[in-house]
């Protein structure tokens, strides 16, 4: 089976196009080298997918017939990603939360001018 058709049957990916343009990205890995999405799939291979800025590793138990329910996934690939990339995704979901609320966008004309005061007060623009 095509890596990228392996990719989507085991949900790794919603769209096959998806899991092709992720090959073409070099965002796939089979067995440490990258992959093209028509490179074939075999048993006991290790698939390395770097998604949402976790490098998933996995390993091929079995090849599906076709795409499978969520609740058959692990009969055909075994998990095998570290928890510490899990918990770093954490820690840069927490460091990006102090400087601003997803969905604030850029600075709103109030904003700009509470900053323009902040500067003023301490003589931000004056120093030489």
């Amino acid at each position: 089976m095509r890596i990228d058709k392996y990719l989507w049957a085991i949900r790794m990916f919603k769209t096959r196009s998806l899991a092709t343009d992720a090959c073409k990205k070099g965002h796939v890995k089979l067995n440490n080298s990258n992959a093209k999405a028509s490179k074939e799939v075999y048993i006991g291979e290790k698939i390395e997918v770097r998604k949402n800025q976790i490098n998933y590793r996995l390993e091929v138990l079995d090849i599906p017939p076709n795409r499978v329910g969520a609740k058959l996934v692990d009969l055909y690939r075994k998990d095998t990603t570290p928890k510490e990339a899990f918990e770093h995704l954490d820690l840069l979901k927490y460091s990006k939360e102090y400087y601003r609320k997803k969905g604030a966008g850029r600075p709103s004309k109030k904003d700009r001018r509470d900053i323009d005061d902040f500067q003023e007060s301490y003589n931000f623009d004056d120093e030489n």
